[in-house]
């Protein structure tokens, strides 16, 4: 048992109302989870406000709510605190509770549009690798050591990520790599963490729906950096704009990367094909067994973060070598002469990457067919951007259902039409159905050719009407190939 007044440590409190040496058993934010001795606090959600079920919890047995606005009913046995932001006392309260676990780690953040999954993970195979005990939390999975936990959100919510670090320093643990979304950062799903470092990869458009406009994207972004304590280390892409406004009002010690423009840390690609990719990092020429440009990025972020870390150059690098990357991230199935690649690009930039980096990597006369979709309500902005996308750099564009959702997928995918060229209509075929599509991209395939499956990566459903049906990009392509023999 906890004493509530040692969980609210740095939580920075309007008012309270009762024991503050109550004994508390557990912290939650959601009524259903109350047991007896639980501490509930109320968020502001953007769906739901949990001030709306403080009375709920205290039937159910909570001994103590956090609040942002005290409730007109008071109940004599119970404590209130009232709190200038439940999300951010979340954070801290979940840290105090579980005795603080990211100040027993090497906590390093990756935030950007595109490239924290692939650079979390390469980061967790290069530190396993080394020798170390590790940790990660990514939009595939989370990981300690080699127990694998199944991942719901690219961030969990703040209870779920302090239980998880403690679970890692109780595993040994020394290191864990996460990606902190645009999400997590505005709804303090970060609070409470102490970072070794933070990573920022690049920005583009992306979660409009959500933040409202760019500028206020970036700044979610930015937050990271800013509240990053005095001896942590910040590393930002000097070939994005807008990584310099990132390290505007960072404490600590800044950091560049890049392949363009000067930066502390350089890289020059050799070759790129499909077998993999060559780079230059400080005058070592090292092949990697990923694919593209944007994965040359990613390869040089990891390499500076270790050495940042502390990590000898030439073994980060003999390592490095090594490591497969993320699943549903450029994954390669040849089969029958037909090169398939499944990937997670949702958005323009990422799809636009990963279509310039199979144009890079073409021989001859092979074709590019390309399956895309659009996730239901999410920015619907992307839509036309993402098809004009698809259709400029292939030779023939399937549009399919991606994840629907609430939403109608011939609405969506309707939208996604509007931003195709009248010339490259004869080019684009629209079927609604995800596995007809991959099917007839198959069909249409000869030997030489390449497909690219776009949108779910690693995902193994499909939602639908709130209903996740079992459907695995990497899984169908196989079978639909082996199915089709092409021999």
């Amino acid at each position: 048992m906890k004493v509530l007044k040692d969980i609210l440590y740095k939580v920075s409190l309007t008012s309270t109302i009762g024991n503050m040496e109550v004994e508390v058993g557990d912290i939650v934010f959601d009524s259903r989870k109350v047991l007896s001795g639980t501490v509930f606090v109320a968020i502001s959600g953007t769906q739901v406000d949990g001030h709306a079920f403080i009375e709920t919890a205290i039937e159910k047995g909570a001994v103590a709510i956090i609040c942002e606005t005290m409730p007109e009913k008071l109940q004599g046995n119970v404590t209130y605190v009232q709190v200038v932001n439940s999300s951010k006392a979340l954070g801290i309260m979940a840290s105090n509770y579980f005795e603080n676990p990211s100040e027993k780690l090497k906590l390093v953040a990756v935030t950007g549009t595109n490239g924290k999954t692939t650079t979390v993970t390469l980061l967790y195979q290069l530190f396993m690798e080394m020798g170390y005990q590790t940790g990660l939390l990514s939009t595939v999975e989370n990981k300690i050591n080699e127990l694998t936990i199944p991942s719901t959100h690219t961030t969990p919510d703040a209870l779920s990520i302090q239980k998880l670090l403690r679970q890692m320093v109780d595993a040994g643990c020394t290191h864990c790599f996460m990606e902190a979304s645009s999400h997590a950062i505005v709804q303090e799903r970060t609070a409470g963490l102490t970072f070794a470092g933070a990573l920022f990869t690049n920005i583009t458009h992306d979660h409009l729906d959500y933040h409202g406009s760019f500028d206020e994207y970036i700044k979610a972004k930015k937050k990271l950096f800013d509240e990053l304590p005095k001896d942590a280390f910040a590393l930002v892409n000097a070939d994005d704009k807008r990584g310099m406004v990132m390290l505007q009002n960072f404490k600590g010690s800044g950091h560049t990367f890049g392949l363009k423009f000067p930066a502390d840390f350089k890289a020059k690609i050799i070759s790129n094909t499909l077998e993999g990719l060559e780079l230059e990092i400080d005058n070592r020429q090292v092949w990697f067994r990923m694919i593209g440009q944007f994965n040359a990025y990613n390869l040089l972020g990891v390499f500076a973060i270790a050495v940042l870390l502390g990590e000898e150059e030439e073994e980060v690098l003999m390592q490095l070598s090594k490591v497969p990357g993320a699943q549903g991230r450029f994954d390669k199935i040849a089969m029958y002469g037909i090169t398939a690649i499944v990937d997670y690009a949702h958005t323009p930039d990422a799809l636009e990457n990963v279509l310039k980096t199979i144009q890079g990597v073409r021989t001859g006369g092979e074709q590019v067919i390309t399956v895309v979709g659009c996730g239901g309500n999410r920015d619907k902005t992307k839509r036309p951007v993402m098809a004009k996308i698809a259709t400029q750099f292939s030779d023939k564009v399937i549009l399919t259902s991606d994840n629907p959702r609430d939403e109608e997928p011939m609405s969506i995918l309707r939208e996604m039409e509007a931003g195709i060229n009248p010339v490259d209509f004869k080019k684009t075929l629209v079927i609604e159905d995800r596995r007809e599509a991959i099917k007839t991209a198959a069909v249409m395939a000869k030997k030489g050719d390449i497909i690219l499956v776009a949108g779910k990566g690693h995902e193994t459903y499909q939602e639908i009407k709130g209903v996740k049906y079992p459907f695995d990009d990497r899984q169908v392509v196989a079978e639909l190939l082996n199915l089709l023999n092409k021999d």
